[in-house]
Parts: structure tokens; sequence; C-alpha cells
């Protein structure tokens, strides 16, 4: 008996404009981090976002450092963000010699806790970096009047996002500025890519000089550090096909979380997040998240799932537990702490194959798998 097809946790769907698009750049020889197709990715994404400026960058993990850079972040400032996020949110934030102080999340979203950031305020506290986790926003309109009452700035981590919204407005158009990653498992891809959005001219300049290693009045002329953040033409080409694409991609993820849901929304001890959002979000499907019951073990989950063709990609490792933040590292913050929500997710999460291309036929094998891993018992 040969062995069931393999399902991937996600591929990226390149069935528009991509290819007629960067066919263009070769022909035309623009092909660096100059063009056309870089202006108008850019302008998209702005548009995306009901804001006046897109900065497109490297990569997600840049687009927040130049975010954080941009503040002019260093040693004496904090910034507020969960404890269950990917390690960029840390790195962004030391890499500018200022502390990441760490909330848990709020068990039914996995967002940032406002209540918990109220509490985490000092006199040192510049900035809050709510993410909106697995497609799901934070709840903004809390944290935004957190941060107007004590005059601090508010990068939305809006990485897994791309048109999702909050009571209407778009995700990354809320915030002082919005950080995108696009890489090759998001919404929009440009296989590696980033950029940051924002309303503000002054904070849209300092971004742009700053990817692109701070030249002075004279080029090559340089007072300040800066970074090679810069996003290719090429990559911009791919991004603005998959930008005209998005409304279509997220009804397809929608539909897949759907399907997922209805199959496996009786099992016992599992809990599901996709369609449990509240009325001021309108989330994305990005990944399909759940919590394995307590009794399952995880990696033996995972490993039952890959033997009957199923990919699937266990949650983050809350940030207080990265071995890196413990507190040993000459130069680097001590980030230990007691985050229960953040450490059951990072303990018992993992998401399904969520790609825009899966059939429902392949959705349902993956849901097969599950059940029977759960229900034996």
């Amino acid at each position: 008996m040969s062995a069931p097809e393999f399902i991937p946790v996600c591929e990226p769907l390149l069935a528009g404009n991509e290819a007629a698009y960067v066919n263009d750049c070769v022909a035309s020889g623009w092909i660096s981090s100059a063009g056309d197709y870089l202006a108008r990715f850019e302008q998209g994404m702005a548009a995306l976002c009901q804001v006046g400026h897109g900065v497109a960058c490297a990569n997600g993990t840049a687009a927040l450092h130049l975010a954080c850079a941009a503040l002019g972040l260093g040693p004496g400032d904090e910034v507020i963000c969960p404890a269950f996020s990917i390690i960029s949110t840390a790195n962004s934030i030391v890499q500018t010699g200022a502390t990441p102080v760490l909330v848990d999340v709020e068990p039914d979203t996995l967002c940032l806790d406002p209540a918990l950031a109220a509490r985490a305020v000092t006199p040192r506290t510049r900035a809050i970096m709510p993410v909106h986790m697995y497609g799901h926003p934070a709840e903004m309109d809390p944290i935004m009047d957190l941060a107007r009452r004590h005059g601090l700035v508010v990068i939305e981590d809006a990485a897994q996002v791309h048109g999702g919204g909050y009571k209407q407005k778009p995700l990354g158009g809320i915030g002082q500025m919005g950080c995108f990653s696009f890489f090759a498992n998001k919404l929009i891809t440009t296989g590696e890519g980033g950029m940051v959005v924002t309303d503000d001219p002054e904070l849209a300049r300092r971004l742009r000089l700053l990817r692109n290693l701070a030249h002075g009045p004279r080029r090559f002329e340089h007072h300040e550090l800066g970074f090679n953040y810069r996003l290719t033409n090429l990559q911009a080409a791919l991004g603005l096909a998959q930008l005209e694409r998005l409304e279509a991609t997220k009804a397809r993820k929608a539909a897949i979380g759907d399907r997922y849901n209805q199959n496996l929304a009786d099992l016992p001890g599992i809990t599901l997040y996709w369609g449990r959002h509240r009325p001021s979000a309108q989330p994305v499907m990005w990944m399909y998240g759940l919590l394995l019951p307590p009794e399952i073990d995880r990696a033996a989950a995972m490993d039952w799932l890959r033997e009957r063709g199923v990919d699937s990609r266990a949650f983050f490792l809350p940030l207080n537990q990265q071995p890196m933040y413990d507190g040993s590292r000459p130069g680097l913050p001590d980030l230990r702490g007691c985050h229960p929500v953040s450490e059951d997710a990072g303990r018992r999460g993992l998401y399904l194959p969520s790609g825009v291309g899966l059939s429902d036929e392949q959705v349902d094998r993956a849901s097969q798998a599950l059940r029977d891993l759960v229900l034996r018992g």
C-alpha cells in the first residue's frame, strides 16, 4: 500500500499576475531596490491600511526593527509586548538597546491582554507592541486609550493579518505604525519581505532613511547608524500580484477554516480558535490553530499526523521561556516570568495545513487524522 499524499502545512498560491509582473521586471532590468512595482506595492499596502505611507523592507523582523529604530528607542526605554509571540517581537526591541516588558495574552484570542498591559506601564515605557495573533486582532480600543493616556506609541505587529480589521478599521493602520511580513506562508507573499505602514510623514521619512543605510545630505556620507533592509522590485512584483488577489485569498482561507470547524468542533478537550472572534473583530484565517487536549503529547501527535501524510507546526515557544532570555547571556535581558496562558498555548498548540490551495478533500483528510488521534483515547 502506497503512502498517502503528503499535505504540507502551507504553500503559496501564485495564480495571478505574479509571473507576468516578474517577467516584466526582468525584461525592463529593474530588478533591484527601485522600480515601479516597488512604488505600486507600497502604495497598495498603504491604501489597504488607509494610511498615507508604506515603506517596504527585507522581511517582517526588519519591519519591526525599523519601527523601533525610527522611534529612537534605546537603553532605559521599555516596550510592552505579549509573552506569546515569535522571537522577532523581543529581538526587534532588544536590538535597539530597549527592554521588552512581557505581559500575558487573553485566552480566547492569544493576543495581548490590555488590562495586564495597563499594569505594566512605568515611567520608562515608550511604546506598546500588540501582536495580532494567528489572524485575530488584538483588542485595539483599550490599547490605544492606554497609549493616549501615557503618551505611548503603538506599533502593530500585523504580520499575520493582511486585510483584517478591528471595528471596521484596517489592522496595521490603527497604531502609529503597522508592521507586515510577506513570508511564503502569509496571505500576501513576496517570498521574503516586509513593510511598515504609517500615516505620519516624519516617521515615513525616518523609516526610508534607516532602511537604506541612512545616507546623509551627500550620498555615501553617513551621520547615523542605518541598515540595508531594502526590498527588491522583483519581490514587490510578486507582492503586488498577491495584493490584487487578497480578497479571494481571504475568502478561500475562511472557507478552509469553516470546514475544519465543521469537522472538529465536537472533539472532546480541544480548543479551536477560528470562528471564536469577538463582535469587534474582522479576523482573517491565516493558520488553523488549535489546542490539543491536555492529556495528548504534542510531539507524539505531530508524529502521528506526519505518518498519515499530514504536516503540522507547533505554536510559538513563549518569550519568557526562550533560552536566550533566561538571564544568563551577557547584554541580553532576563525575560523569565509567569505567563500561564502563553505557556499553555506554547505547550499544547499546533496548526494544521492551512495553505490557500488546499482542496476540501485535503482538509477532510487532515481533519480525520486528528479525529482518529483524539478519539483513540
